[in-house]
């Protein structure tokens, strides 16, 4: 195609989106732009790779330059970024996109020759690929559910292609958008208390867009008169804040995995018994999590303390575990249970000698057992003391020290909404992989060894005849009726 290397981003207009102008005209190593739905982020963000691919010098003929698109699961890659994509650079016109590799190369725009790498942060072969990438760039779609330990270890992948002996990085960075997440946030953090990880305030720069109900909202054009009108009616006071107001705040936009939990009931005030074990479990990967919980003699079930690790590899993260046990928790017994995966040796343990993580902890005294890997006897193992009395007293008691397992039990460890619209209600099968799944994923290791037997024993007793899990723990399902999602 003969054509002008910029005439794709000059038919993108930004008369309707003057801060997604502003954004692009940053020289911030981490750019961030926030706003409501349908205010054109996703659009914006792929217009400013090829304005940042065709700022890269002129080598051999070409204009060369790596950028990776980053999304927290595949499903939402594939139905949203890749889409956005290949909406305003199709395939078979501008380059090729190969679906099995996930790889457009942009190649068909007069002088540039652009690698687009789609990556999914639920595939551990695409984790493990991006920490040893070498990237002029990156693009995280929807940041706020990616973790900081992606973006962390995202800063040292790129400037780094193409080298500098052939011409070298002109405008490398980190460039995200996302609706508001919560004001607890690594986002939040980064771009308005400017301490997430000690960034410096000229190196970051965070972009707003107002309101969809305000007389300048933008992109307007494209949207429907009716759009932010009809988004708003009927909706949840929370979900306007955020989706049309573009306001930090917290939405329950999917469905609690947990919908029995009341936090009335089952969180209180509690301490580990001496003379009991404590029974330890353990989640691996970029954000490493342990928690620590007690079976009581009357049955109880105690959890009173999360540790909850950030881009930290499996060796510094048991050494933190270990000196908060020495200093809290001294004189107990401990019992370990993690995620079978740990087993394998994986790019995430950041061990150079490719131990596992099982290994790495047992060379710190740390004898841990693979746990059940099986997905509905994980659930229902943490589902079965939740729905239990002992003499009147809820079989489970959580400490309000653990934050993240408490934000997750509360709906923020949830099922994904498939669609936001439509008569009918749709979820995905597997909770949603984020923040609050990690220290919920360990609990549940600790659970299957608790409690696992009797759901097995359960479902071999009602094998056969077919009984759904609701009809087997009706309360569950009334719970879930009435909870409002």
């Amino acid at each position: 195609m003969n054509a002008d290397p910029l005439e794709i981003v000059r038919r993108y207009s930004y008369a309707s989106v003057p801060t997604v102008k502003r954004f692009s005209q940053s020289q911030a190593f981490i750019r961030g732009l926030m706003g409501p739905f349908g205010s054109g982020k996703s659009s914006g963000c792929v217009m400013e790779l090829v304005k940042l691919a065709s700022r890269q010098p002129l080598m051999n003929g070409k204009r060369r330059a790596r950028f990776a698109c980053i999304r927290n699961t595949y499903t939402q890659l594939s139905d949203t970024t890749i889409k956005t994509f290949l909406y305003w650079l199709p395939d078979r016109v501008f380059g090729t996109y190969n679906k099995g590799d996930h790889v457009y190369h942009l190649n068909q725009l007069e002088d540039l020759d652009v690698e687009i790498l789609f990556r999914a942060l639920d595939r551990p072969e695409h984790v493990a690929n991006l920490l040893s990438l070498e990237l002029t760039g990156a693009w995280v779609n929807e940041a706020r559910e990616v973790p900081w330990a992606v973006i962390k270890a995202l800063k040292g992948r790129v400037d780094r292609y193409p080298p500098r002996n052939e011409g070298g990085c002109v405008q490398p960075g980190i460039i995200m958008d996302s609706n508001p997440p919560d004001d607890d946030s690594w986002w939040y953090r980064l771009f308005e208390e400017r301490n997430a990880d000690g960034e410096e305030a000229g190196s970051v720069a965070i972009f707003k867009q107002p309101s969809g109900r305000l007389p300048e909202a933008e992109n307007l054009p494209n949207l429907s008169k009716a759009y932010y009108g009809n988004l708003a009616a009927g909706a949840d006071p929370d979900f306007i804040r955020v989706y049309v107001d573009g306001l930090y705040g917290y939405v329950k936009d999917g469905k609690p995995v947990y919908p029995e939990y009341n936090d009335a009931t089952h969180c209180a005030e509690v301490e580990p018994i001496k003379g009991v074990t404590i029974k330890r479990g353990w989640d691996f990967g970029l954000t490493p999590a342990c928690v620590f919980t007690q079976l009581l003699p009357d049955g109880r079930w105690l959890v009173f303390e999360e540790i909850c690790g950030d881009d930290v590899g499996i060796s510094t993260f048991a050494d933190c575990v270990l000196e908060t046990c020495s200093q809290r928790f001294a004189g107990f017994h401990f019992e370990d249970y993690g995620d079978p995966a740990g087993r394998q040796r994986s790019a995430m343990s950041a061990d150079k000698d490719e131990k596992t993580c099982f290994d790495i902890l047992a060379g710190k005294g740390i004898r841990i057992e693979p746990a059940e890997q099986n997905p509905t006897i994980r659930l229902e193992s943490v589902r079965k003391p939740l729905n239990t009395l002992r003499s009147g007293k809820p079989q489970f008691l959580l400490s309000p020290r653990c934050m993240l397992l408490r934000k997750g039990f509360l709906g923020r460890y949830q099922y994904k909404r498939v669609k936001i619209s439509g008569a009918a209600e749709r979820f995905h099968d597997v909770p949603d992989k984020n923040e609050y799944s990690h220290p919920h994923d360990a609990l549940q290791y600790v659970a299957t060894h608790v409690f696992g037997d009797a759901v097995r024993g359960r479902e071999e007793s009602m094998r056969g005849f077919h009984t759904p899990l609701d009809k087997l723990y009706p309360q569950w399902a009334e719970r879930s009726r009435r909870r409002v999602v």
